[in-house]
């Protein structure tokens, strides 16, 4: 059986865009990694209609990418912010391979990327790799290997 006789009814790239495969998505989970946590925030920064901030959240929750957490200002009702759940935080170098993907392909001439990622460590710039799982080196698609897996079902 050949990829293009492979059904892709259970493929991870399809069911993650289920998901997380929304711009509005996306950028609630951008804003969520950058530390914003509440609806008035998210809906004033990105700039999307209560409605479908809404839903999105509520989309995000349900699917574990996001929990809610109350909170109390002194003086008003109790309201929920927003927290990456460890489900979340596995989509951060999604995140990050977007935004190097984006800096190098999608900013118009002199422009600037808003923030400047990096280690805290040693203040480099911070990059988005795939790498072998044995030796920890660098890969090019070129030296990278695809092949049928054990859930490849035929195509009906």
């Amino acid at each position: 059986m050949e990829w293009l006789e492979a059904s892709t009814e259970n493929c991870p790239v399809q069911r993650t865009l289920d998901v997380v495969g929304e711009k509005w998505t996306l950028l609630i989970l951008r804003d969520a990694v950058n530390g914003v946590r509440r609806f008035d925030d998210f809906h004033r920064h990105i700039g999307l209609s209560e409605a479908v901030l809404s839903d999105r959240l509520r989309k995000l929750i349900s699917a574990g990418i996001l929990k809610t957490v109350p909170y109390r200002e002194p003086g008003s009702r109790a309201r929920n912010e927003y927290r990456l759940t460890r489900k979340g935080w596995d989509l951060w170098p999604v995140l990050m391979a977007l935004t190097q993907w984006g800096e190098a392909y999608a900013l118009g001439p002199g422009e600037s990327p808003p923030l400047d990622v990096r280690h805290t460590g040693c203040d480099a710039p911070v990059r988005v790799v795939v790498q072998c799982s044995a030796d920890h080196a660098a890969l090019a698609p070129g030296e990278v290997t695809a092949r049928l897996g054990p859930g490849a079902r035929l195509r009906s």
